[in-house]
């Protein structure tokens, strides 16, 4: 299928050192160019040394390593070559438009670059996605149970709805093995073992609903927000208590309060 484009069309993705659009860099970067009349699409790829550490989050992600962009330009070494690439085409990505688009943007901005979005269409695959199939009960009831779900938002009408988009789902996927963004395979997770269940569907690094707190890598609460980001919080109280008192008496969920009141109990912290 050809494309019906009025100007030059650009899919890009980037990897990064980790998620903060302000803070972090693009460590690599692909692009595909589309362009009127033309046949054959244009491609560039290139990996970028970022200037700044990497995450270990990001690189079990990507496995991109320090050592792998070490020897690799610089964002501003390349930014000509790649605003030149890009032109005034418009822009397509999956999640582009929250993330890889923002990214890019800063990127030029650093280098020098005014990469202006305002007279560009952005295509983000998925808004698409999420539009067309939607997540909402009514959508799931007609995909797993093969019906139309009459009295919607009716309280009862959507609990029993909701049991039977579970059977539905227990029997669709009870053969089925799951397999994330990274290849890794989980074998036949949907079972009907509530448990299991729990476990793959949740993220057990995160310890409230509001995800303020989480667990790294070692098991250990951390602070998933603010200035204490990534830092253990047994490390943060006993080096600043007022920061405790402070999360106590500000507006955040009583999950958060209560994880730090267990904490400061269990290591006998004095606040």
């Amino acid at each position: 299928m050809d494309f019906k484009i009025k100007k030059d069309l650009v899919f890009f993705d980037v990897e990064t050192t980790g998620l903060n659009v302000l803070k972090d860099r693009i460590i690599q970067i692909a692009l595909i160019k589309y362009k009127k009349n033309t046949p054959e699409p244009e491609e560039l790829q290139m990996l970028i040394n970022p200037g700044i550490p990497i995450s270990e989050e990001s690189m079990k992600i990507h496995k991109i390593t320090p050592a792998d962009v070490a020897n690799k330009p610089t964002f501003i070494q390349v930014a000509k070559q790649l605003y030149n690439f890009i032109g005034d085409a418009d822009m397509a990505g999956y999640n582009s438009n929250r993330f890889d688009l923002p990214m890019l943007m800063e990127e030029f901005h650093r280098a020098g670059f005014d990469f202006n979005i305002d007279n560009r269409l952005l295509i983000d695959v998925q808004r698409i996605f999420y539009k067309m199939e939607p997540r909402t009960l009514k959508a799931a009831y007609r995909f797993y149970c093969d019906e139309d779900l009459s009295n919607a938002h009716d309280a009862l009408a959507d609990v029993r709805a909701t049991v039977e988009v579970l059977k539905g789902q227990l029997k669709k996927y009870e053969n089925q093995d799951f397999e994330d963004e990274n290849g890794l395979i989980v074998e036949k997770p949907i079972q009907n073992d509530m448990e299991r269940i729990h476990q793959f569907t949740n993220d057990l690094t995160q310890i409230d609903v509001t995800q303020r707190l989480k667990y790294n890598d070692k098991g250990e609460m951390v602070f998933n927000f603010g200035k204490y980001i990534n830092q253990k919080v047994v490390d943060v109280i006993k080096m600043e208590k007022q920061y405790y008192h402070w999360i106590l008496e500000k507006d955040f969920s009583v999950q958060v309060k209560n994880a730090l009141r267990k904490l400061v109990k269990e290591h006998d912290l004095k606040v």
